[in-house]
């Protein structure tokens, strides 16, 4: 599923007066890659990512997914709903539903094609649910599937997660940030089965990052927000130190400890 966002431009009011958190952004991704976006904090990389999936209105610009219109112009598609389900977010916080058992959570992707009376039952049918199990054990956790959700631990979460976009059916999945609350392996263990997916069912996947070394290791190819532009698209093996620099800033110097002063 390729996605195309053209001169998408947001803007925020606040106490400071307009923060532009999109700046005229054009993007091209590939049906079946995997693109890393990287930036500092407030580059605009979660503002990207969630008008991509249609979840907030831009001021001006476009986005298609599939080929199919999210938004023009400040205005989103009147499908944008069912759109939605085509494309899996991931997110920092995981969005899973403590109470509930690790499967229900899965199963929690197919609502959105499901008649009414089983959204509002949660009546699942044995396809369904032979589905999310099929998922869970692609990201490793069939064993879990009757815990609570709130008894996985923050990389099994994400993973559930990643699970659910499976069961969705989803052509592309859209990961904000999904690894920035995790320890390194679980961190590690996300991306992989990120990757594994992409290679295996050629699900698109668009993810953001603070790790430069994460982008490296998983991506072929980044591109690079600072202050709501685009300062960088191509083969992550060529982000070079002045690369860098443009994205991230000079780095600062060390501070000198009071034992080197008395030195």
């Amino acid at each position: 599923m390729e996605i195309n966002v053209e001169r998408l431009v947001k803007r925020y009011a606040d106490q400071g007066g307009t923060h532009v958190a999109l700046d005229g952004v054009s993007l091209r991704v590939a049906s079946g890659e995997r693109l890393a976006v990287i930036g500092s904090s407030g580059s605009g990389k979660s503002t990207l990512l969630r008008s991509i999936a249609g979840l907030h209105a831009a001021d001006s610009g476009s986005v298609h997914v599939g080929g199919r219109l999210v938004q023009v112009d400040g205005r989103l598609a009147r499908d944008v709903r069912r759109l939605r389900a085509r494309t899996g977010v991931i997110s920092q916080q995981f969005n899973l539903v403590g109470r509930l058992s690790v499967l229900t959570n899965v199963l929690a992707g197919t609502l959105s094609g499901s008649p009414w009376w089983r959204t509002l039952s949660f009546c699942f049918s044995h396809r369904q649910r032979q589905s999310a199990l099929d998922a869970l054990e692609r990201v490793g956790l069939a064993d879990r599937a009757d815990q609570r959700a709130s008894t996985l631990s923050g990389g099994q979460q994400q993973r559930a997660a990643i699970a659910r976009a499976l069961v969705q059916r989803a052509g592309a999945i859209l990961g904000d940030e999904p690894v920035a609350s995790l320890d390194p392996r679980s961190a590690e263990q996300v991306l992989e089965d990120l990757v594994r997916i992409n290679d295996e069912a050629g699900v698109t996947c668009l993810v953001s990052l603070h790790q430069v070394a994460w982008a490296r290791r998983y991506f072929p190819r980044a591109i690079a927000l600072a202050a709501g532009r685009v300062v960088y698209d191509g083969p992550t093996a060529e982000l070079s130190d002045p690369a860098l620099v443009r994205i991230y800033g000079p780095i600062p110097p060390r501070p000198v400890l009071p034992m080197e002063v008395a030195a």
